[in-house]
């Protein structure tokens, strides 16, 4: 049967910059596609960015739009913001006009702000998805005009309207969960009864963590504790050259099955990125967070703090990583039943449901313009 416009949901997805902005629109899209298969879905994101490679992987079509940000440091490339933002928003405008969707969604990154601004001054519905427990200002200004904001961390609801603001969560990946202990112990070469503490930057690593995990790695291993340590591609090298073959330690550039790593993992060591605490509620993984300090408004801090007040994790900045580490591996690897009960506390703050969660609503918000569009007809 031919599908109508008018019963056909049509759905634009604002998503750019780094996969914590793109692959939870990515799992958004891919509900509402199991959903309602019918529905007309496409992107709009940046040529330069991560987006226009996975976005058409991942197997939708993206509409390329203008977009920047300013710089902290004061650059030349400031002086061509304003240019770049207008062009944007032109480039959205024309968009919103020519694809017709009925709901905007906004999940960050820079093309965000002028695509939902485009959808709300043209009448679409428009529903904005914050990752982070403390809000970016361009969702934060958003936030006063769009008919729903969804957040990740209770922390982030006092910065928007109460009457349209939900706690749904992060989108994660369906296949984080479901790996079984023994399945992952043996992808990696690990003996059942070891400890496994799970070192890893996210998918591109950290410098910072890799030089210190490269003096303190003979302190933090030995006596049945291994570490499992994901590098990332540009630091594997060399920290392969400073380590070598060691029993207790498996080095990885990067980690292609995040289900095993987790379930192979007793304790983790990583930054405290949204989607990192979002995957680490969801499975159940105690962890030691150490927030980057080189993200703008310190919001790693505010996503770890969130996840220690849930008893979930401790928090270390980056500062002090060297000097208390070794210790509060020492004191946490061994604690069964303190891992036992951050495992319980991360899944009781998780919502493995968010994906679905979020699909749901911008479906109703797609079937309330088709209504009232229908209605008006």
């Amino acid at each position: 049967m031919t599908t109508s416009r008018s019963d056909r949901p049509r759905i634009l997805f604002a998503a750019g910059g780094t996969g914590g902005h793109v692959y939870p629109a990515i799992a958004v899209a891919d509900e509402v596609r199991s959903m309602t298969p019918e529905a007309a879905i496409i992107f709009a994101g940046t040529r330069e960015r991560l987006e226009w490679r996975v976005v058409p992987a991942s197997g939708y079509e993206i509409s390329p739009i203008s977009a920047a940000g300013l710089q902290r440091k004061l650059t030349a490339r400031n002086l061509a913001m304003p240019f770049k933002v207008g062009r944007g928003f032109v480039q959205s405008v024309s968009l919103v006009r020519a694809f017709d969707p009925d709901v905007v969604v906004g999940t960050g990154g820079y093309v965000t702000g002028p695509v939902v601004a485009a959808g709300s001054l043209l009448g679409r519905k428009t529903l904005i998805q914050e990752q982070n427990a403390y809000p970016g200002i361009t969702n934060r200004l958003l936030g006063k005009r769009v008919d729903e904001v969804h957040v990740a961390f209770p922390e982030a609801v006092d910065y928007f309207p109460d009457d349209r603001c939900v706690v749904s969560g992060n989108p994660t990946r369906s296949d984080l969960v479901g790996a079984s202990r023994e399945e992952a112990r043996s992808h990696f070469g690990i003996p059942d009864e070891a400890r496994v503490l799970f070192a890893f930057g996210g998918s591109l690593g950290s410098q910072a963590m890799n030089e210190i995990l490269m003096r303190l790695w003979p302190s933090l291993t030995g006596k049945g504790t291994l570490l499992l340590w994901q590098t990332g591609p540009r630091y594997f090298d060399r920290v392969r050259q400073a380590v070598g073959d060691h029993a207790d330690v498996r080095l990885l550039e990067y980690v292609e099955r995040m289900d095993l790593a987790y379930a192979a993992a007793d304790l983790a060591l990583c930054r405290s990125g949204a989607i990192t605490c979002s995957e680490l509620l969801v499975t159940g993984t105690p962890a030691i967070l150490v927030p980057s300090p080189n993200v703008a408004e310190d919001h790693q801090t505010k996503n770890a703090v969130g996840l220690a007040r849930s008893e979930a994790a401790i928090v270390i900045a980056e500062r002090d990583l060297e000097a208390r580490l070794v210790a509060a591996v020492a004191e946490l690897l061994p604690d069964k039943q303190r891992l036992s009960e951050m495992a319980r506390n991360a899944r009781s703050a998780a919502h493995p449901d968010a994906a679905s969660r979020l699909a749901q609503a911008v479906l109703r918000l797609a079937r309330q313009r088709i209504q009232k569009q229908a209605g008006g007809a």
